[in-house]
């Protein structure tokens, strides 16, 4: 199930683990498994990975790092397939993925010889590339089908819980987003405040941005770790993030 209409569709380098989630999803559409659960799944192998770096198995941290993006598209799409949007899953799913990667460099950093101060600002650089990436896709998809009924350009207001969740529930998970992603929010909305006026963004363009989406920025992680790599992630993020000003720049002087 596509968010976007056909001609905004475009090669999402982030995206590779949808066609295991879609699979995912419809063996689990009929049963009583739910998104939150599948949300929890991708969790628990994000912390098995973890586990895996500090015990040195790098190969194996790598395949558990993509087995999480391919579970991490499984929740939404079972979401879908059973009509069940949920802010709360919403949020839940984007509050653990910051949390698995701050501990996913944690455990980097703990292993190498990387300093703490570093892998700081690498996981500071990994969340400003991945929240320019959700800026312009959901204008994206806010322009192409109207949006979904859970992701807004701008999330300042607490949302009022949809069928079959709580207010309360909702409120608190909101609350803890704003706190964890706000910051990362407002810098990117200050450098380029002007974004969700444009009509659409051009397919070549929003595949280059797509090496800045969650899964992109796991699988080079999961690569690095067994080629023996580890010592020049956290570097690596750092320098990338380096690239986010010029597609900031291309987007002002060229898509308008």
């Amino acid at each position: 199930m596509s968010k976007l209409a056909a001609q905004d569709q475009f090669l999402d380098l982030s995206d590779y683990g949808r066609s295991f989630g879609r699979f995912l999803a419809n063996q689990l559409k009929n049963t009583r498994f739910t998104p939150i659960h599948v949300t929890l799944l991708f969790g628990l192998s994000g912390l098995i990975a973890i586990y895996c770096i500090l015990t040195n198995h790098y190969f194996l941290a790598g395949c558990f790092i993509v087995l999480k993006s391919g579970i991490d598209a499984a929740d939404g799409e079972l979401a879908r397939l059973k009509n069940t949007p949920s802010y709360f899953g919403r949020y839940l799913d984007s509050v653990f993925d910051i949390i698995l990667n701050f501990m996913f460099l944690m455990a980097i950093c703990y292993v190498s010889n990387t300093s703490i101060l570093m892998s700081i600002l690498a996981f500071i650089g990994i969340q400003l590339q991945g929240t320019l990436y959700n800026y312009y896709y959901v204008i994206l998809r806010n322009k192409s089908v109207g949006g979904d009924t859970t992701s807004k350009i701008f999330e300042y207001k607490t949302p009022k819980a949809l069928p079959g969740e709580t207010q309360q529930s909702v409120t608190i998970l909101f609350g803890i987003y704003t706190v964890v992603y706000g910051v990362f929010d407002k810098i990117i909305h200050l450098l380029d405040p002007e974004a969700y006026k444009v009509k659409s963004f051009p397919n070549w363009f929003m595949t280059l941005l797509s090496v800045y989406g969650l899964g992109f920025q796991l699988l080079i992680i999961a690569v690095m770790l067994p080629m023996g790599l580890i010592e020049f992630i956290v570097p690596f993020f750092i320098a990338f993030t380096g690239f986010l000003f010029i597609l900031i720049a291309i987007r002002k002087k060229i898509i308008l």
